[in-house]
């Protein structure tokens, strides 16, 4: 146990997976969750993105610069990802091929790298395989704040809601990156929500000296 004024809390938030086989084991030798971090390392190969929404659009659309091939698997026959969204993918049809209905059900690797997934049409039952060099997930965040929960305010999906000083609702309280934030979730915005609650964390403990309560 630790005992102290204030608290950043920086926990961040785990990417959401699929659970199916071969996901972990090829987990950063082809299967990623941010394609604008690693886009640049599928040069003119070919990759297939998971999910529906904005995130998945986003990640479509980074890859779209660089893979001779995009793939977009969606369990649904449409999107849920904004319509400007939709319609800039929509339009990529060089490069991007949607693929509706459809579930992945298994990762497929030579052991050290990607080669490609197994795929699952929802209506029809059919299974095929897709062959692909990397496989990038955006179906969610998770964020880590289930020891959070009763504690302070977190909104709907369990991210800490926090004002425009990165304060929670409990005084002295602070959070800081992922955990935070669900639309950016890269690393210098959590490098800024950082600094900006350890700048008021500060700020809070010499108020506290002020007030003779430290």
């Amino acid at each position: 146990k630790f005992k102290s004024r204030t608290v950043i809390i920086s926990t961040g938030a785990s990417a959401r997976k699929l659970g199916i086989p071969g996901e972990d084991k090829y987990f950063g030798r082809g299967v990623s969750t941010c394609a604008i971090c690693d886009s640049a390392l599928y040069k003119n190969k070919i990759v297939a993105v998971i999910g529906g929404g904005d995130s998945a659009m986003e990640e479509t659309l980074a890859l779209y610069k660089f893979a001779s091939k995009v793939y977009v698997i969606h369990r649904r026959d449409q999107f849920k990802a904004s319509k400007i969204m939709q319609d800039r993918v929509l339009k990529l049809k060089d490069k991007v091929q949607i693929i509706w209905n459809t579930a992945v059900t298994e990762v497929l690797g030579d052991g050290k790298f990607v080669t490609g997934v197994k795929i699952k049409n929802l209506v029809t039952n059919k299974e095929d395989t897709i062959n692909c060099d990397g496989m990038f997930l955006a179906v969610g965040h998770i964020p880590n704040t289930n020891i959070f929960k009763g504690k302070i305010n977190l909104d709907g999906e369990g991210y800490i809601i926090t004002d425009k000083l990165s304060k929670a609702n409990v005084p002295g309280v602070f959070a800081a990156g992922d955990v935070q934030d669900r639309i950016f979730k890269q690393a210098v915005t959590s490098a800024g929500t950082g600094c900006q609650s350890a700048i008021e964390a500060e700020r809070y403990i010499e108020n506290l000296k002020a007030i003779g309560k430290y």
